[in-house]
């Protein structure tokens, strides 16, 4: 039987516990993600309190940022989850709103896009839709699981950059961010 003095020090670190908790992240705070690329975590942050590390894994074509299609690189940026759904292939595929206006300005300024696709991209943003998916910067970023997952996929995910420029990370970790996620949240992915 637990004594009175050991459950009094326990509802007192409880409450401790969820103060220090209550101050840091108001229930206001929205739920943001961050990606550290350097790092290969994915933090689900609520304010200043880190919810949840997951490690993850990016792009097979290194660490510089996204700039074409086909680049097998990773954005770097401030994007938003459009869209969450299933995935034959992925288990959950949570789609970004990629390319977002810096990487169209990049692009403008370097002759990749035409005014006309930069417009495209300007005024699907202005309209909270998602930019055309069909320009030389590419399209179908998002984060996303690993599909039936094997104990080679696994051992692959763990040591190596595999994917086509999205960011990966286990079933059972996007089903976790998939509970705390939803249209509209933001996801940074920096250095």
């Amino acid at each position: 039987m637990l004594n009175s003095k050991f459950i009094i020090t326990f509802f007192s670190i409880t409450l401790l516990l969820i103060t220090s908790l209550s101050v840091s992240a108001k229930s206001s705070d929205p739920i943001e993600i961050v990606i550290s690329r350097s790092t290969h975590i994915l933090s689900i942050k609520k304010g200043d309190v880190t919810i949840e590390r997951i490690k993850v894994a990016f792009g097979s074509g290194g660490r510089k940022a996204k700039l074409k299609e086909g680049d097998r690189t990773t954005p770097k940026g401030t994007y938003r989850i459009s869209k969450v759904r299933d995935s034959e292939n992925f288990h959950t595929f949570m789609l970004l709103n990629y390319p977002n206006m810096e990487d169209a300005k990049r692009a403008l300024k370097s002759e990749l896009i035409t005014r006309k696709e930069y417009r495209a991209i300007l005024i699907a943003h202005i309209e909270g839709r998602m930019p055309p998916q069909n320009t030389a910067l590419g399209g179908t970023v998002g984060l996303h699981g690993i599909g039936i997952e094997t104990e080679e996929k696994l051992e692959i995910h763990q040591y190596i950059d595999w994917t086509k420029g999205c960011i990966a990370m286990r079933n059972k970790e996007i089903d976790k961010l998939n509970f705390y996620v939803q249209p509209g949240t933001k996801v940074t992915i920096g250095d």
